[in-house]
């Protein structure tokens, strides 16, 4: 009796029955690359989160200061003076439209000199990610105001000089 001849090599049939198979779930390679490139993405961007939140934390300080600049200009309008409050007192506040304590930080207004039409208005953060940190606008007599903070460069708002030295 004829037999039919086997024309595969070896190899021929390892490969073919390789082909056959069909893949099923990762391998582990596979996830081990995965797990480093998402590694890799968290180095990168937990840092850069961070740094947002304490920019967007500084900049609701200076929205809180610098909605208080038309009050006290009205108020030196009204006055001839630069505003004074006293810590713990509301009737200075309240007559400039605001509160001492905004829950993540305290404001401070205070004239350069008694009588004097400059002075500044500090925010300091006692809570959250830029704790202990400082915000100030300060008004010279001709009516100028600028900004300082005591934050780095890399998160203190447009137009504030960064790295200052607040009393």
């Amino acid at each position: 009796m004829l037999t039919a001849l086997n024309t595969q090599t070896p190899t021929e049939e390892i490969m073919k029955a390789y082909k056959n198979k069909q893949q099923k779930g990762f391998t582990l390679i596979e996830l081990m690359i995965v797990v480093a490139v998402i590694g890799v993405l968290a180095a990168i961007a937990i840092p850069q989160y961070q740094n947002y939140v304490k920019k967007s934390a500084i900049g609701v300080g200076l929205a809180n200061i610098t909605a208080l600049k038309t009050n006290i200009e009205d108020y030196i309008a009204t006055e001839g003076s630069f505003p004074a409050t006293t810590a713990g007192t509301a009737a200075g506040f309240t007559r400039l439209g605001t509160v001492e304590d905004m829950g993540d930080g305290k404001i401070v207004i205070a004239p350069t000199a008694s009588g004097a039409l400059g002075g500044t208005i500090k925010y300091t953060f006692d809570a959250g990610v830029v704790s202990s940190s400082k915000i100030q606008l300060a008004r010279d007599a001709n009516g100028l105001w600028t900004c300082s903070t005591t934050v780095t460069s890399e998160i203190a708002p447009k137009g504030c000089t960064a790295g200052a030295t607040i009393n």
